[in-house]
């Protein structure tokens, strides 16, 4: 009990505040498919909640009201726009493109999920249609950085995640080995950027390739191509990804098979029928 009998009250805090009661209730329940929504952030520098998060999820909410502005249209627009248009007053983050998938057969649909990467943190948007031309565009590019904006510049340099950051003094600073060879090291509050790469050291060679490939307008794909949807460290994070598509094409052999099994069986049933007529 506080003063003159008056009961105590916690602090209200951001989610207490009724202007995001309604947002962030449509939010938690589909834009983070059965979790709760804070512990869906992953803090980069360790800050509080800020209007770079709140741009955020007036765009995850756009994102949840977009299938119903498609009806009647012709193909879905570009989610990246929608994200671009979104965080417009953000001067720094950077999109990934975290998954995909096709659903239907004879009209197929497709999808991406993005993960946008800010100084605050990161955040996982939900599955945004999108049209078969942006799809087979971004068909090599899974895992990747497909999008980012340093200081209000941007650029669609497409790379291994973090890669952007490095040879940036905010975020880390070369080291040398025993070999004399240097080495990117992100900050502790940065550490989360490393970790989009597989806890993998970047050396400053690479990083020069990295340079020279967002120079010439070519995907950066690692020393060893190890990154994108054929790289070997994309397939150990992403194997939900490699097992649905492994599935999509064992269901279609399979359905291939069927026609042909069925086409055949017609064809030696009317030869078979021919034959005992003439038999007669």
């Amino acid at each position: 009990m506080g003063q003159r009998g008056v009961p105590l009250r916690r602090p209200m805090n951001s989610l207490d505040h009724p202007r995001f009661f309604h947002p962030l209730v449509i939010y938690k329940k589909t834009l983070f498919a059965r979790k709760p929504i804070w512990p869906q952030r992953s803090h980069i520098g360790g800050r509080r909640e800020s209007k770079i998060m709140r741009d955020i999820y007036l765009f995850f909410i756009s994102m949840l009201f977009a299938p119903f502005l498609l009806i009647g249209c012709g193909s879905p627009p570009s989610p990246l726009d929608d994200i671009r248009e979104a965080l417009k007053g953000v001067p720094t983050y950077s999109i990934v493109l975290d998954n995909m998938k096709t659903e239907g057969n004879i009209f197929q649909e497709y999808y991406h999920k993005y993960k946008i990467i800010s100084e605050e943190g990161t955040r996982a948007t939900n599955w945004a249609p999108v049209s078969k031309k942006i799809y087979d565009l971004h068909l090599p590019l899974l895992g990747m950085t497909i999008w980012t904006k340093q200081d209000g510049k941007e650029s669609s340099a497409q790379g291994p995640p973090g890669y952007e950051y490095v040879g940036n003094p905010r975020y880390g600073q070369w080291n040398s080995n025993s070999s004399g060879a240097s080495f990117w090291v992100f900050y502790g509050q940065y550490r989360l950027l490393g970790d989009l790469l597989g806890r993998r050291p970047i050396y400053q060679n690479q990083h020069a390739s990295y340079r020279s490939s967002m120079a010439g307008g070519r995907p950066y794909y690692g020393p060893n191509r190890e990154y994108g949807t054929n790289g070997s460290v994309t397939q150990r994070q992403k194997p939900n990804f490699y097992n649905r598509r492994m599935a999509k094409t064992r269901v279609s052999k399979s359905s291939f098979s069927d026609k042909v099994n069925r086409r055949i069986g017609r064809t030696r049933s009317g030869f078979a029928g021919r034959s005992g007529r003439g038999g007669k």
